[in-house]
């Protein structure tokens, strides 16, 4: 049977403890090899795929929220334009109220798709973000290997 591993102190909420991982590396004594800046290399790759998650999570709720706000929208503004359908005046009414209604799901659809846009930048920029920093650590390790 499996047992769940005990996470230290300063493991952050959600994220593995790394401190196993250090304690092991220690133990293999590699000459030239920053344990210590290797793992925290992890830890800051685990941290930001956990923004990235954060921030896609949320941006994906708030986008399912709008669509139900707009949803609920467009059933009120129907159930208001089938009130006038018995009218005498009904089929005349009827192309403003189609022009309209299509108006407004093309303007919904834009805010939808903006939405959604917003939400996969801002994740894909605190990943893109963390490979610049990778990038830069390995340059500054390479350049002090020379």
């Amino acid at each position: 049977m499996a047992t769940a591993s005990k996470k230290s102190p300063t493991a952050a909420p959600g994220l593995p403890d790394l401190g196993e991982l250090t304690q092991m590396l220690k133990q293999f004594k590699l000459p030239g090899v920053d344990v210590s800046a290797l793992v925290e290399c992890q830890r800051k790759d685990f941290e930001a795929l956990a923004e990235a998650n954060r921030q896609a999570y949320e941006g994906m709720k708030a986008l399912a929220e709008r669509r139900s706000a707009i949803l609920r929208e467009n059933l009120a503004a129907m159930q208001e334009s089938m009130k006038g359908a018995l009218d005498k005046d009904a089929l005349a009414k009827q192309g403003d109220v189609l022009q309209r209604g299509m108006k407004k799901a093309m303007k919904d659809f834009q805010e939808l798709a903006a939405l959604e846009t917003k939400t996969r930048t801002d994740a894909w920029k605190v990943v893109q973000q963390r490979m610049q920093d990778n990038m830069a650590s390995m340059q500054a390790l390479m350049k002090g290997k020379k």
